[in-house]
């Protein structure tokens, strides 16, 4: 008896390059996130020892103002180059000098405006800061369409290696220069390096010289799509940094410092991981917005394997955050501790919503995107100036209860707007919420039962570790669902090179 649920057994086989290139990009892009994710958690764990939370304060600072520069160096015009069916190479040139000349533009009002970010924050320090940065946005403005290019090629491989190289190259320019005593410089040294050295990289992976900007190409659609897209984008990137400015603005640097970090951690496995699972995705569901049956099938199970491993990694974290901390940090970190455990919450929902942007993409909905937008982040920046009354955590809290509200409004959203399978979306996500969020309980029992302070903090984590895996495997053994879920993201490579 048919169910009406999409099958990715029997749907992938009909797409068979689509499936190689997906299970190839999937082993490519999961193995070189492992090495950014080993590299950015490297990163994190040797400057947080060398550097103090005033120097994060310092750079988070200038970063949550001048970060929208980033959204708009884009303009969406990337995403615009992946999802196109056609792109000639006059567009893509053409699209090249935008990125560039935005990318101009945005680095000279932030230096011309650097003045203006330190009598905001009343710090004098971050004057020089902001100028340094600002070139960042013309070098990442010159590489988004290289990246986009490979991208579109699905050249996994050769992303992946700038992206290493980049964050290797970058890092250890960080750790020299806060060795030879540089404080917060070595923040600015760690971004301006990484820039440089993905522009190079990606530029020669390319292998296109762009040429002249060209008059009679059809651009109308492709800024049109990019013009929705950065909207939406602003509206997140504001949503999502309103509470470092306020902390940085009512409180200073330390407070900031403690929650960059923790929002750093927080934003390392939704980042790292959902970076490449949309590079591997989105150009697939784009291709297959004609069959529903087999977009929904694909779509569904990279749902669920994106969200099953970033929940999971957040329900422990958030059950060991005492023990993580104090082990990743150190101890003068100990304030971070209470601002991840509430962040880790909401970025459990916001891992289950991801889903629901390869939809707005792949489809073109930018407009109902937008429109979700304007309502959703309206929602979390008010969330955040409520919370703000009770400060750092009281902006956690907010930024939280935001995300976690999100989630079903973009769900009602994409059934008002798409064909989207939102109701297999919604079932998948309570599951997973519920199951890990359990195995964190138990995580979090075992360790306070079994594993005091007077442990070491390796031991305290094993005991957490063990007591998670052990929960895990009994959730699998008594909740079928559950346990389907599990055994179809284990399956998902091997049917889809079988494709």
């Amino acid at each position: 008896m048919s169910t009406g649920k999409p099958s990715l057994d029997a749907a992938l086989p009909q797409v068979p390059s689509l499936g190689r290139l997906a299970a190839s990009g999937a082993l490519v892009t999961m193995g070189s996130q492992a090495l950014k994710i080993a590299v950015q958690f490297g990163g994190i764990v040797l400057l947080a020892r060398l550097l103090t939370p005033r120097d994060y304060g310092l750079v988070a600072m200038v970063i949550a103002i001048i970060g929208v520069g980033e959204v708009l160096r884009d303009f969406g015009l990337s995403s615009a180059a992946i999802q196109a069916k056609h792109l000639s190479r006059g567009q893509r040139d053409n699209l090249f000098w935008i990125n560039s000349g935005i990318g101009f533009l945005l680095a000279a009002s932030v230096f011309l405006s650097a003045d203006a970010i330190a009598a905001f924050y009343r710090e004098p320090l971050l004057r020089p800061v902001a100028q340094a940065i600002s070139a960042t946005l013309l070098l990442n403005g010159l590489t988004t369409q290289f990246r986009a290019h490979l991208n579109r090629d699905m050249r996994f491989g050769q992303l992946a290696f700038a992206d290493v190289t980049g964050q290797l190259l970058g890092l250890a320019a960080a750790v020299a220069a806060a060795l030879l005593g540089w404080g917060y410089w070595a923040l600015v040294v760690q971004s301006l390096v990484q820039a440089s050295t993905l522009l190079v990289l990606m530029a020669l992976a390319a292998r296109w010289l762009p040429g002249l900007p060209k008059r009679n190409m059809e651009m109308h659609g492709l800024l049109r799509f990019g013009g929705n897209l950065v909207a939406s984008q602003l509206l997140i990137y504001f949503s999502t940094n309103l509470g470092q400015i306020l902390i940085g603005n009512r409180l200073g640097p330390v407070p900031l410092g403690h929650y960059n970090r923790a929002f750093a951690l927080l934003m390392m496995p939704l980042t790292q991981l959902n970076a490449p699972a949309t590079t591997v995705a989105l150009p697939v569901l784009s291709r297959l917005q004609g069959d529903p049956v087999r977009y929904s099938a694909f779509l569904l199970r990279g749902q669920a394997t994106l969200m099953h491993f970033i929940i999971a990694i957040f329900a422990f974290a958030c059950a060991q955050a005492s023990p993580l901390i104090h082990l990743v940090l150190g101890d003068r970190w100990a304030m971070t501790v209470p601002i991840f455990q509430i962040l880790v919450v909401g970025g459990m929902f916001q891992a289950a919503g991801y889903a629901a942007y390869w939809v707005f993409l792949s489809k073109g909905l930018t407009g109902p995107q937008l429109r979700y937008s304007i309502v959703s982040r309206t929602l979390v920046i008010g969330c955040i100036v409520v919370g703000a009354q009770w400060g750092v955590l009281g902006v956690a809290t907010g930024y939280a209860c935001g995300l976690a509200l999100s989630w079903p409004l973009v769900l009602w959203w994409l059934h008002r707007t798409s064909d989207a399978p939102v109701r297999g979306m919604l079932l998948s996500g309570l599951r997973a919420i519920a199951g890990y969020s359990l195995c964190g309980f138990v995580s979090h029992a075992a360790s306070a039962r079994f594993a005091g302070a007077s442990l070491p903090l390796p031991l305290q984590l094993a005991v957490g570790i063990a007591a998670f895996c052990v929960a895990f495997a009994l959730l699998c053994l008594v909740w079928s669902a559950f346990r389907r879920d599990v055994a179809g993201i284990l399956h998902t490579r091997t049917l889809l090179r079988s494709a």
